[in-house]
């Protein structure tokens, strides 16, 4: 039996359109799975959307499920969650690292089953809280750390999400909106305005991917203080003041990203399986702040990456009667 499904594939320069694939039939150990929500990450699609990924990282930016090459057609995407129609964990909710696609078949390994506790609705976020997992794995903070994370767009948010949980510190949410102020309190997470933001932080994690931002986060350190830096830049150069405060307060300055485990003793699937855990927390949806059907897709996208469509996770939710919330 020829099954289709209907996939996103960035095309040019801020065009997409949605396209019908042949899906094959699953094999021993595979799973055929429906989607039911995908979720966009604003900043790297954004970055896909106008070919900004750097050609020296083509390799390096490539998702586990990408079809073509960069910059375009491609393929992209990886916050999926479906339910299993065929194979080993039939009938079981599932999040998979799969782009913008109805349908799709991988092995069963590819899959990491969604606790009871966790709506399919919000497991979207579970790459994302994944990348925030690695990035508290990455800076170590010690209890009574004083920590600021700068940006608070979808990866800076969930960073501060799970430092809410940490015992001990004093932790703020630095960003230039003031309406992230709203999200902050939904999280439990102090908030303050760039020029605000209390300083002699132990730890700042950044996560604006402007240049002020990581300047900013810089001042806001103690003497041996440290910078983990989240951003991803894609192919613009970023211009940092390296020669006031940072030799005389001896500042570290490290990246962290979620393409290598940061704990030699854990797998990428147990950080998977971990963050999936951590969403059980409700104080998660405030990062979901929009949705769309499938079918928008194509227009939605470059609304997002304009900024007309404010957004830290934009859901994308599947099947012909599917109304967003």
């Amino acid at each position: 039996m020829t099954r289709k499904a209907r996939a996103l594939w960035f095309t040019s320069s801020g065009k997409s359109e949605i396209r019908s694939v042949v899906l094959p039939e699953p094999g021993p150990g595979e799973v055929l799975v429906r989607t039911l929500y995908s979720g966009i990450s604003r900043g790297t699609e954004t970055l896909v959307l106008r070919g900004g990924v750097p050609e020296n990282q083509h390799d390096v930016m490539r998702a586990p499920f990408q079809e073509g090459d960069f910059p375009w057609p491609v393929k992209y995407g990886y916050l999926n969650v479906g339910v299993v129609e065929q194979g080993p964990l039939l009938g079981r909710t599932v999040f998979c690292l799969y782009p913008h696609q109805t349908h799709y078949v991988v092995s069963a390994d590819a899959v990491t089953p969604v606790p009871d506790a966790v709506p399919a609705a919000r497991a979207v976020l579970a790459g994302t809280v994944e990348t925030a997992v690695n990035a508290v794995w990455d800076a170590k903070p010690l209890i009574g750390d004083r920590i600021a994370v700068v940006g608070g767009g979808m990866v800076g948010c969930s960073v501060a999400a799970v430092l809410a949980r940490f015992p001990g510190v004093r932790l703020q949410l630095v960003d230039a909106d003031p309406g992230r102020a709203s999200v902050a309190a939904a999280l439990g997470v102090a908030f303050a305005l760039p020029e605000e933001a209390e300083g002699n932080c132990d730890l700042v994690v950044h996560a604006s991917a402007t240049d002020a931002g990581l300047e900013r986060s810089l001042a806001l350190l103690a003497p041996e203080g440290q910078v983990v830096e989240l951003s991803w830049y894609g192919d613009r150069r970023v211009s940092v003041p390296l020669g006031e405060f940072f030799h005389s307060r001896r500042l570290r300055l490290r990246s962290s990203q979620v393409g290598v485990v940061a704990r030699p003793d854990r797998t990428y699937a147990e950080r998977m399986s971990l963050a999936l855990d951590l969403l059980a927390d409700p104080a998660f949806d405030a990062l979901i702040t929009g949705e769309s059907r499938f079918d928008d897709l194509p227009d939605v996208l470059p609304r997002l990456a304009s900024g007309e469509l404010p957004a830290l996770c934009h859901r994308i939710g599947y099947g012909p009667g599917h109304v967003p919330a």
